[in-house]
């Protein structure tokens, strides 16, 4: 799909999220509510803290936490069984919705990967001429074939799903923007620097 396309298809994704905003019913944000059985997470099942982490593939806030912040999260907390982290899109153009079909179709440890690799090229393959060509070749190193990958871009179910999970992040904790993180019930906004996303952690840790 050439950029032009998928700028016009952006309109659609974007009618799509204004319907969801509009069906959100709030609920309380309760620690027996933070899970989905389809969540993808990295970190230990009983780990004290979880951090739910709201982003898109395409926002370049999100890609600079994934640089700065979090690969010293997942050294300090996540494998040391302090904490785990939960992943959910919450794209705003049809580019990001498409990405993020695609990397649910990457299962396991290898899904976080294609997360960190998306993130860390991101100025390559979102400003591409052809974006979904170069999302491919990217997906290709991590083990999708040409075939698989057209089926995960174009998975109109999938896509639903993922706009109906940031429904519930705009309803259950009002997420406008991205990063935003959910750590044990508490909302922190944006790419913040390690130091402050860490006193939220031994905050929630001490809580907890």
């Amino acid at each position: 799909m050439t950029r032009r396309k998928m700028l016009m298809s952006a309109a659609a994704a974007a009618g799509v999220l204004a319907v969801l905003r509009t069906a959100a019913r709030p609920r309380a944000a309760t620690a027996g509510e933070l899970l989905f059985e389809d969540d993808r997470i990295l970190g230990a099942a009983d780990a004290p803290v979880t951090i739910i982490e709201y982003s898109s593939l395409t926002c370049p806030h999100c890609a600079k936490f994934h640089a700065d912040t979090l690969p010293r999260v997942k050294e300090d907390w996540i494998a040391t069984g302090k904490a785990r982290i939960v992943y959910r899109h919450f794209p705003f153009d049809a580019l990001g919705l498409r990405a993020a079909s695609v990397a649910n179709c990457i299962e396991g440890d290898r899904h976080f990967s294609f997360l960190d690799t998306l993130f860390r090229g991101q100025n390559v393959w979102v400003r591409a001429d052809d974006p979904a060509g170069a999302l491919a070749q990217v997906a290709a190193l991590a083990g999708l074939d040409r075939e698989r990958f057209d089926a995960c871009f174009a998975d109109q179910k999938e896509m639903d799903r993922i706009l109906a999970r940031a429904q519930d992040g705009q309803a259950s904790y009002e997420v406008q923007s991205t990063p935003t993180f959910i750590i044990n019930g508490r909302k922190v906004v944006g790419a913040v620097g390690y130091e402050e996303f860490n006193k939220a952690l031994e905050e929630a840790a001490a809580e907890s």
